[in-house]
């Protein structure tokens, strides 16, 4: 290691989508996905807890906690069509749904 240089390990941050009960999305924000998603099925939180079943569909990666939150506030405000359109990996659909959008024609229902 160079003189002077230190190595800092940050813990990372992620953004979720969970699918709670076959129909609803939950976007959420956590530094441990894996005790996250445990506790949302342990039924720990508030906005879950009703759902039988919740279901980790999807995960972004960032290196601070402001990335991830301004991500997670992009997230929620999206349409259930373009929330599967990620989580499906669907890049077309995805960039279809932004111009539409962004087109002025208003939020795509499914």
């Amino acid at each position: 290691m160079a003189q002077g240089l230190r190595y800092i390990y940050t813990m990372p941050w992620y953004i979720y989508i969970l699918l709670c009960d076959g129909k609803f999305y939950y976007v959420g924000l956590t530094h441990d996905v894996d005790e996250r998603l445990r506790s949302h099925r342990r039924r720990e939180n508030i906005s879950t807890k009703e759902f039988a079943t919740v279901l980790l569909m999807y995960t972004e990666r960032f290196v601070t906690r402001d990335e991830a939150e301004v991500r997670e506030k992009q997230l929620k405000g999206w349409s259930v069509a373009k929330k599967k359109a990620l989580i499906y990996g669907d890049l077309d659909k995805l960039k279809a749904l932004s111009k539409s959008r962004s087109n002025g024609e208003g939020k795509i229902h499914e």
